[in-house]
């Protein structure tokens, strides 16, 4: 992070060169600080909306702390210092000299909200945004852009301007990724969702250029800020949607930590199962749509436990045949509970059937096969897998390696082998970070519920539900 800090100062300070330096050229004051005013302006209307490659600040989170988040857990949302308005920012690209456009988008950067380390968070910001300006705005002047600019030479100066919203795009994608890899240990992130966001970065390209040839034209920045309209009732639009998405998150956070309250180990468990079901969707092809419905469900699989008495979700030791079948009714409470959540959507069947069985021998509805949600047979695969590499305060966890082949071992009975096939080369290509022991240690090798039935099976029913906690 240093390094990318002392390039972005000296980028800008190679405006105070004699003449503007060999690639910078003179700076025109009154067109930088009215670019840079609308960029400030029109970036407060998308706060809180991270736009199609710059999602900086909460990836930074973790490195400015000082930690990782355990097994590749994606930091937090805050929503701050996230958004940057790109038509006007691309224009700066377009219409100045590199330091002067990497400008552009400093002040916004330095004023936005922004969570602890304040200063050292709204620098990178900054920083990483000059960086990104200063060479597409260089790539733009080599290769003659300001010429066909001036001239308005259609498609030509369209072609200088596009390859320079697309390195644009690569620099900050670099930055941001490296950042990504640093805070969460993440390959796979790196590269998230690139083409999408270039492409949506791409047509805002197009709108800076726009942006540029009227600025240039007879009625001046008047006609240009006229063309900003659309785009600011895009970033306003688009802000609403995040701030609705944020209110989701934060919905299902407080009814996590409502069971977290009742159940010690169930903290940190429901993300983890969040994270395992989302790596197995994400093998199978599964709608990124559909991934954010589904990280829900994973995450509240649990959350009917918070109407199941204390003393028995911390029980150590066997239940009794009463006691189980009070432990086995959360599923049931649990959709309940999140019924008239109707964003949760498909995610309330994942979490009513997470404890069915392939064979028909789960609960609470004794469902076979494809019967079963799609999400329950993912999630089911999850939390066993997590169940079992946890360390709990009464026995240390199986060994990854142990756990899969529980899983291929169960699978067609009690779990479906295509998800447990997904898992294992998810696991195989990303690994897993188990969760840590508990801060007071194990006191014993107590064994919990066995993952699999034991056959023969002629028990009752109650007595073969033998699913994963």
């Amino acid at each position: 992070m240093a390094l990318v800090l002392c390039a972005a100062l000296g980028a800008l300070l190679s405006s105070a060169l004699p003449g503007g330096g060999p690639l910078t050229g003179p700076v025109h004051w009154p067109r930088l600080g009215l670019l840079a005013l609308l960029h400030a302006c029109w970036d407060s209307l998308a706060q809180g909306s991270p736009t199609p490659c710059l999602r900086t600040a909460r990836a930074a989170r973790a490195v400015f702390a000082g930690r990782a988040p355990a097994g590749g857990a994606r930091p937090a949302e805050d929503g701050t210092g996230g958004a940057v308005f790109l038509p006007v920012l691309f224009a700066g690209v377009l219409m100045l000299p590199p330091a002067a456009a990497a400008l552009v988008a400093v002040p916004a950067a330095l004023v936005a909200p922004a969570a602890a380390p304040r200063a050292l968070r709204r620098a990178w910001n900054a920083a990483q945004l000059g960086l990104s300006a200063f060479a597409a705005a260089t790539l733009f002047r080599l290769l003659h852009g300001p010429e066909l600019l001036l001239g308005s030479r259609f498609p030509g100066a369209a072609l200088p301007a596009l390859a320079a919203v697309a390195l644009f795009c690569l620099v900050n994608a670099a930055l941001v990724g490296g950042m990504r890899y640093l805070a969460e240990d993440d390959r796979t992130r790196i590269t998230e969702g690139l083409g999408g966001r270039l492409a949506g970065a791409l047509l805002h390209g197009a709108g800076g250029l726009m942006v540029a040839v009227l600025w240039q034209g007879p009625y001046g920045a008047f006609a240009a800020v006229l063309a900003l309209l659309p785009f600011s009732i895009s970033a306003w639009v688009s802000a609403q949607g995040s701030r609705e998405r944020r209110a989701h998150r934060a919905t299902v956070q407080a009814l996590v930590q409502a069971v977290e309250i009742k159940d010690a180990y169930t903290r940190g468990h429901s993300e983890r199962v969040g994270r395992a079901s989302v790596l197995i969707a994400r093998q199978l092809g599964m709608a990124e749509d559909r991934l954010r419905t589904l990280h829900f469900a994973g995450t509240l699989h649990d959350v009917g436990k918070v109407g199941v008495a204390t003393e028995l979700l911390r029980r150590n030791g066997p239940l009794s045949e009463q006691e189980r079948r009070a432990v086995e009714v959360h599923p049931v409470l649990g959709h309940e509970l999140v019924r008239g959540i109707d964003f949760l959507g498909e995610a309330r069947g994942g979490i009513l059937h997470h404890h069915e069985r392939m064979d028909g021998r789960g609960y609470p509805s004794g469902l076979t096969g494809d019967r079963i949600p799609e999400f329950a047979r993912i999630i089911s695969v999850a939390d066993a897998f997590d169940s079992m590499t946890s360390t709990r305060s009464y026995r240390r966890g199986r060994p990854v390696a142990e756990a899969v082949a529980e899983l291929e071992r169960c699978a067609g009975s009690q779990f479906d082998p295509q998800m447990v096939g997904a898992l294992v080369a998810a696991v195989a290509e990303h690994g897993w970070q188990p969760a840590p022991p508990p801060p007071g240690g194990w006191d014993g090798e107590v064994p919990d519920i066995p993952l699999g039935v034991p056959e023969p099976a002629r028990r009752s029913a109650t007595d073969l539900l033998r699913g994963a906690p």
